[in-house]
């Protein structure tokens, strides 16, 4: 039988390095917000980029200079989701939606996915991919 995994808090520091209105401390990401934001680094994340682990990231970026198509979208869903699931180990029931938008040059990207181990409702979040030269 199966190990069911059940997750604890999460805490994370916010990458805004905005400091608390009161406390003047760094502001802190908990639980959903935190696996949200390291879910959205993942992707963003450049392989290579992070010392001692040169496989950590998405190849996305370097798909965003081709054409705005759907077969290049297909491309970036599959990059995300094999990053995700090779990185993330706390989501389950991924599904990765990408949706080209060709007037502005960028890919919608909307990611759903459940927090194992918490009773919390299905997480889903969309930002936008475009190019940046």
């Amino acid at each position: 039988m199966a190990v069911q995994r059940v997750s604890r808090g999460f805490k994370d520091i916010d990458l805004s390095f905005s400091p608390h209105p009161i406390t003047k401390d760094l502001q802190v990401l908990k639980n959903e917000s935190a696996i949200r934001r390291a879910v959205r680094n993942i992707v963003e994340t450049i392989p290579t980029e992070v010392p001692f682990d040169s496989l950590l990231g998405s190849d996305v970026r370097s798909s965003l200079f081709n054409f705005v198509d759907y077969g290049t979208a297909a491309q970036i869903r599959s990059q995300i989701e094999i990053a995700i699931k090779n990185y993330e180990p706390r989501v389950e029931k991924l599904k990765v939606d990408v949706d080209p938008r060709p007037d502005s040059n960028s890919f919608e990207c909307t990611i759903v996915f459940d927090i194992i181990g918490q009773e919390i409702p299905t997480q889903t979040f969309t930002f936008i991919l475009e190019a940046n030269r």
